[in-house]
């Protein structure tokens, strides 16, 4: 588990917009990377690309390259499908399949896969809930609705689920902006674990939370509205909140704009 993504020149477009323009990077693998930036300056976009979500959108493309392990995720040939069990997503607000148990929420992706062997679902779902750090709040309640936890347990919930498929990476995109401060700390503390096993990468608008779990920064911002978000300046979270190289870093950070 664990992979290393390294992302060369990449453009992503919608239709004929240039949405986020040239963006090289590398991400380590047992690392979490935080991408901070304005709202409209391509965070989430780019972080879609890195799984093929962005193609899903109609006119969705991208020129350029993502490697994972070496491993050209856009070559002719590759199915997205197989990528994004790969690299897992949780999305900003948590999704739990409203008509399946939470027991059902956690080997979904599982069962879409084909798994049948209820002794391996159930190990599975107790070693995936052990994981995302929600075992002892739902274990004796696995055949209710997921829908009825809490949003800190559901979001919770859902990245059981996204590591219940053995992904090597996992992207969060904004994980916590609908959570209060102490679920908030308990999807941090989350983090900080998992990327044992795992290489993360994270959207945040939150500066605190970008300062308290990411090894690595990123910071995307835009010329103007409607022109192309672009990568301004990455690099470890201490020196980005500390001693940026780019102005319009340390200008952000502190908020002067933004």
């Amino acid at each position: 588990m664990s992979k290393r993504i390294d992302v060369h020149n990449l453009n992503v477009y919608y239709g004929d917009f240039l949405a986020v323009n040239d963006v090289s990077m590398t991400v380590e693998p047992r690392s979490i990377t935080a991408f901070i930036g304005p709202s409209g300056c391509g965070k989430s976009t780019f972080l879609r690309t890195l799984n093929r979500m962005h193609e899903v959108i109609p006119g969705g493309r991208v020129e350029g390259q993502v490697l994972l392990d070496d491993e050209d995720l856009y070559a002719p040939g590759v199915d997205p499908v197989a990528v994004r069990r790969t690299v897992g997503m949780v999305f900003q607000r948590p999704n739990p399949f409203p008509t399946m148990s939470i027991g059902d929420n956690v080997v979904a992706g599982l069962r879409l896969n084909g798994v049948k062997d209820k002794k391996v679902l159930a190990e599975k779902t107790e070693q995936s809930l052990r994981g995302a750090n929600l075992w002892n709040e739902v274990k004796d309640r696995l055949d209710k609705p997921g829908a009825g936890l809490s949003g800190g347990q559901q979001q919770r919930l859902c990245i059981a689920r996204a590591i219940a498929v053995s992904p090597d990476v996992l992207l969060m995109d904004e994980p916590c902006s609908a959570l209060d401060p102490i679920s908030t700390l308990a999807i941090e503390d989350l983090m900080l674990e998992l990327k044992k096993d795992y290489t993360i990468v994270i959207v945040t608008h939150n500066m605190q939370q970008a300062a308290r779990v990411a090894d690595r920064t990123a910071f995307f911002n835009l010329e103007a509205t409607g022109k192309p978000g672009m990568l301004v300046e990455m690099n470890d979270t201490q020196k980005m909140f500390s001693n940026p190289d780019q102005r319009a870093t340390e200008d952000y950070i502190s908020g002067r704009f933004g």
